[in-house]
């Protein structure tokens, strides 16, 4: 019985040491959001791989209002709450702990006011900073071609 008591003594000591040695939860919680920050970053690059511009070339309209009114609605369910009512960036989507602030595109100098095709480039792929990469998430690409012609020719001219 006099020896089971020094034993179960260094046990305890083991399990305590062992228990402080290694990251805490706040350097665990650390590590898991850089890997998934690189994970989505290489989800980015993969969908670059395949974006394709032929892709969009058989999508027609029967109209410039057709498309524009499909966009509206995709944006309703897929923009909207990043990206805010009138796309000024105000969305105010919370995710990951923080809050996503996309920039406004209703500014002089927003960088896809003259380009329908990097927009539906930037819709499809997403980026490294969190937008969803909507060509992995569900969206068609008659879809983002829709929601690329209402942000461009109907919510920027409002």
């Amino acid at each position: 019985m006099h020896r089971a008591f020094p034993i179960a003594l260094f046990a305890a000591f083991v399990v305590l040491v062992a228990g402080s040695c290694g990251p805490d939860e706040a350097e665990r919680a650390a590590a898991a959001e850089e890997a998934r920050i690189a994970a989505h970053a290489d989800s980015v690059m993969l969908a670059e791989s395949m974006y394709s511009l032929a892709a969009f070339d058989t999508i027609s309209w029967a109209s410039p209002d057709s498309a524009i009114s499909r966009g509206s609605t995709v944006w309703n369910y897929s923009c909207l709450k990043c990206h805010g009512r009138e796309g000024a960036g105000d969305g105010g989507a919370v995710q990951r702990g923080d809050t996503i602030r996309p920039p406004s595109f209703l500014t002089d100098d927003w960088r896809f006011a003259d380009d329908h095709e990097g927009l539906r480039r930037q819709v499809f792929t997403g980026t490294a900073e969190g937008m969803p990469h909507w060509g992995f998430y569900g969206l068609k690409l008659r879809d983002i071609d829709a929601v690329a012609h209402f942000i461009r020719e109907d919510l920027r001219s409002r």
